[in-house]
């Protein structure tokens, strides 16, 4: 018998491989490109027309492997990525605390048993939780637990599989595209900056609010079309297969979808983590000077005898706050649940070590991508990229620059699907082209996180696009065909805000 040689398909590398092969890249450019410097003022910040050429300073095979390494602990040229590297680990450990007392999923639960009989609110009340959820922490591969629940019920009221998957996809993914205040995009994106994740928050909360209420419209549009005519549905022929397969025995009303007290408690206190952290990355004294409310308090209360040595002297008001106070912040609130919901001192250990595991990669990713920076640094060859820039922007407005930087991250976030990485990787560029276009780096962020989130609805390197598809058994080409006038509104609303935003 002959042998049946195996076809190869070509499988698309890990972000990790992809950043490596472009810190090479770089690398080499170094032997070619001119190298060159900028005088920047006390701020750090660039100053335009400042340019002068230096010595090349070519990077070899040691300074290829050190990139990493120095992108995590920083050099004189490169600022490491520890601090946001370690707020990633210390989020990862508090949301696995958070997910070892199951707080999140029956609160969901909850909320699809509550509405049974009205299941059609349901649609724009867990799209804003979904979009709130991916917008200030990055949810998305939390919802595949989700599907198998709302699957059955949106098909038992006459939707289908598509409305299921669009609630907690769709309204993730949206957040994401108008990130607040997400860890692994704007915080990763605004330290590589240097400036505060609050920096731009009402702009983007407004970007959030327009993008949800789009998806809502549109999700619940074609759900009121199903519900009147069946056969309008995509995945109208699979409708008997759907139906069998997901048959799966309701639970009764006997209790088991109510939270406990102690349940509640946490998804009081997750969510007053984050309204924390908002409140502490919000330059307050910078956008009014009189708004000093929170700097008084803090210098009232540790000045109260005892209880100021207590709390600690050194405590930071809010307004001032960055990653080493939010990544306290969560460490802190983490111990907080676990004596609020009485669990053991082993059990908290296991879960937020657990936690921490599972956002390990994100982590380190960041510094790998940091390395590109460093190659780019250390081979002084940023200044020449930035003068290139400087020169072909020229004459440029500020609505243009912003919308073409939009189109870039597209493609880009393709090439590097990892939020993270790809801010790391890019944004020590583009930030300061923006400076040169006269545009804020925090709109520069909004419009690399609008990208990023735009093609996290559709891409097929996207394991939370293909797992919550591979549940409801849709192919991705009819999710395509479905999200197609979606992904069309939602980029031409995020162009038109980002124009408008540019010249304010």
């Amino acid at each position: 018998m002959q042998e049946v040689k195996k076809k190869h398909r070509f499988h698309m590398p890990s972000a990790f491989t992809i950043l490596f092969i472009i810190i090479v890249i770089i690398a080499v450019l170094t032997w070619i490109i001119p190298a060159g410097t900028y005088a920047t003022n006390k701020a750090g910040n660039i100053i335009s027309g400042t340019y002068r050429s230096v010595a090349s300073k070519p990077q070899g095979i040691w300074d290829v492997f050190m990139a990493p390494v120095i992108g995590m602990v920083g050099d004189k040229k490169t600022e490491g990525a520890i601090s946001v590297s370690l707020f990633i680990l210390v989020i990862g450990g508090f949301l696995g605390v958070v997910n070892k007392t199951d707080a999140l999923n029956e609160g969901i639960s909850s909320i699809v048993h509550r509405y049974k009989g009205r299941e059609k609110l349901l649609i724009p009340i867990l799209m804003i939780l979904f979009a709130i959820g991916g917008s200030t922490y990055g949810m998305g591969e939390e919802t595949i637990a989700f599907y198998p629940l709302l699957i059955p019920v949106m098909m038992g009221v006459g939707f289908d599989s598509l409305v299921a998957v669009a609630i907690a996809l769709v309204g993730t993914q949206v957040g994401c595209l108008a990130s607040t205040v997400n860890p692994f995009a704007t915080g990763v994106a605004s330290q590589t900056l240097n400036i505060s994740p609050g920096d731009g928050l009402g702009s983007r909360v407004l970007l959030l609010i327009i993008t949800t209420t789009i998806s809502i419209i549109y999700v619940y549009h074609y759900a009121s079309v199903i519900e009147k005519h069946p056969e309008k549905s995509l995945v109208y022929k699979q409708r008997a297969a759907d139906e069998k397969r997901f048959a799966i025995k309701v639970r009764s009303d006997d209790g088991n979808f109510k939270m406990s007290k102690r349940q509640k408690a946490v998804i009081w206190l997750f969510g007053l983590t984050f309204a924390i952290m908002i409140l502490g990355l919000i330059p307050w004294t910078n956008l009014n000077s009189h708004w000093t409310f929170f700097d008084s308090f803090t210098k009232w209360l540790t000045g109260i005898p005892f209880l100021g040595n207590l709390l600690g002297h050194d405590m930071a008001p809010l307004g001032t706050w960055y990653f080493n106070e939010i990544t306290m912040l969560f460490l802190f609130m983490s111990v907080l649940i676990m004596w609020v919901y009485h669990m053991k001192e082993s059990e908290f250990i296991d879960a937020f070590m657990q936690g921490m595991a599972g956002f390990l990669s994100v982590a380190i990713i960041v510094a790998v991508a940091r390395g590109i920076q460093v190659v780019m640094n250390n081979g002084m060859i940023t200044g020449t990229v930035l003068h290139w820039g400087e020169t072909g922007l020229h004459g440029l407005s500020q609505s243009i620059f912003i919308i073409l930087t939009y189109i870039f991250y597209i493609p880009m976030s393709f090439l590097i699907p990892s939020t993270s990485g790809l801010a790391a990787a890019t944004m020590g560029i583009i930030g300061p082209l923006g400076h040169f276009a006269h545009v804020s780096g925090s709109l520069v962020i909004t419009a690399y996180q609008a990208a990023s989130g735009w093609v996290n609805l559709i891409t097929p390197t996207s394991g939370i696009v293909m797992g919550a598809l591979a549940i409801a058994h849709v192919n991705i080409s009819i999710w395509w065909k479905w999200m197609l006038k979606l992904m069309i509104y939602l980029f031409i609303v995020t162009c038109v805000f980002l124009g408008i935003a540019a010249v304010l």
